[in-house]
Formats: C-alpha cells, sequence, structure tokens
C-alpha cells in the first residue's frame, strides 16, 4: 500500500488563486492597514577555508546603523521577491558565486534587534570553496574574518553567526556536506584537516578514517598524491549518491 500523499497545487495555481480573491467583492472591506507590516531581510553567513583556517565574509558598515561596525552580507527583500531569490540575490552580488551550498537558518524577530524599525531577518548559510572566490570579494569595505577573531559586530549578527556555526559543526558530523570545501580529490588527511578545522578540535586519526571509510560516503580513486619526501597518499573523492555519515 502506498503512503497517502497530499494534493499540493503549484505556485502559479496558487498565485493565480491570490489575484482572484484579490479582486473578489469581499476584498474591499478588508483593511490592511489594522495590523502593522514589519520589514523582510535576508543575513547570509557565508563560511569558506582559507589558509587552515574558517573564515565568515563581513562587509563594514560606512552609515547608520552601527555605523563603524562590521555585519553580515544581507540586505532587504524585495516587493515582488521570495525569500529564497532574496539570499540568493545576496550572495551572487556579494561574492560573484551562485551554484554553492546554501541553506536557510533560522529566522531572527526580536522586536528590538533594529534600530530603524520592526525587522523581522531570515538568515542563511552558505559554504564556499576558496577555489571558487574572485579575488574582487575582498577591499576596503568587504574582507574574510576568521571566525575566532571577529571584530565589533553590528544588529545581532554574533547570535546568527553562533548559530550557524552550530548547525555546520552538527552537520559536518551527519552528513557529507564537508564535500562542499573540498577539491574533488583529496587525501583522507586532507579531509581530516578540513572537519578539524570546522569543529574547532584534534580528531583521532584512527577513529575518523574508520568511521570515514566504513560509511561509504568517500570512495577511493586509483590515483596517488606526492608531496616532497613523504610517502604517496591514496586520493579518494565524495560519493554524491551515497547516504549521509
Amino acid at each position: 500500500m502506498q503512503d497517502p500523499e497530499i494534493p499540493v497545487r503549484s505556485l502559479a495555481e496558487i498565485e493565480a488563486q491570490v489575484q482572484a480573491e484579490k479582486h473578489s467583492s469581499d476584498a474591499a472591506a478588508y483593511d490592511p492597514s489594522r495590523f502593522y507590516h514589519p520589514a523582510v531581510t535576508v543575513d547570509l553567513v557565508i563560511f569558506t577555508l582559507s589558509e587552515r583556517d574558517l573564515q565568515v565574509l563581513l562587509i563594514h558598515r560606512d552609515h547608520w546603523p552601527f555605523k563603524g561596525r562590521w555585519a553580515l552580507p544581507g540586505g532587504f527583500v524585495l516587493e515582488h521577491e521570495g525569500i529564497s531569490q532574496a539570499a540568493h540575490r545576496q550572495l551572487q552580488d556579494k561574492t560573484g558565486v551562485a551554484d554553492v551550498f546554501l541553506e536557510q537558518l533560522h529566522t531572527f524577530g526580536h522586536p528590538h534587534r533594529d534600530p530603524r524599525m520592526r525587522v523581522v531577518t531570515v538568515a542563511y548559510y552558505a559554504l564556499v570553496p576558496a577555489d571558487k572566490l574572485p579575488n574582487a570579494t575582498e577591499g576596503e569595505h568587504v574582507r574574510w574574518w576568521s571566525i575566532y577573531q571577529l571584530p565589533e559586530l553590528a544588529f545581532d549578527h554574533d547570535r546568527i553567526l553562533e548559530n550557524a556555526l552550530s548547525r555546520l559543526r552538527r552537520k559536518i558530523m551527519d552528513t557529507n556536506v564537508a564535500f562542499q570545501f573540498m577539491p574533488e580529490k583529496f587525501t583522507l588527511t586532507q579531509l581530516q584537516r578540513t572537519y578539524e578545522i570546522v569543529l574547532g578540535k584534534t580528531l583521532d586519526k584512527r577513529n575518523f578514517r574508520k568511521k570515514v571509510l566504513s560509511s561509504g560516503g568517500v570512495k577511493e580513486t586509483d590515483e596517488l598524491h606526492l608531496q616532497g619526501r613523504h610517502r604517496p597518499a591514496r586520493l579518494y573523492q565524495f560519493d554524491l549518491e551515497a547516504r549521509d555519515f
């Protein structure tokens, strides 16, 4: 017996029905001014691994509010724009990349988180490999910061960043999301180092390799990695069709 399915309308069907409701005879009697309308923004926690460090992209604010502080990339959702569309737009605008891991994190809506007005923000986090970043992502007002050496942040962005780091650390232990940071082929030593950078702690080499190899999440290649006088190391790659760890 098959599981029952919920009938789901397409977005086009929903939009058509909403437009029909707007033009119904009852619509004129509805007064939207009776309710307060908060502004909606998206904020992005964009992580990358660089120089053996987990880094996050921040933007220097040169205007009120919180002039002189650093903030997460983000902005207001446009009138005819979906939340996810706004997040992808901000990611493209701030980094120049689009085809990377991007996941909704949490909604932050404390009534006093923004001095301008009531602003509800939907936070996302993105994982961007260092080799995909164009050089233009860093400048006078845009900079990559180590998560362990952060400046004073604007708004409640320290709380958003803490939430994103906790999510990333949980996810990297339960899924194969680490491949987002890795080259196509890598050694187990390189993979372990990625985990250690994200988790902020040293892992036991034997236990780590046992877990990774038994998970089925990575597969061995017939290639070796040569580095200096060390013994050649086997190269691996993620099996993207395999289950998570």
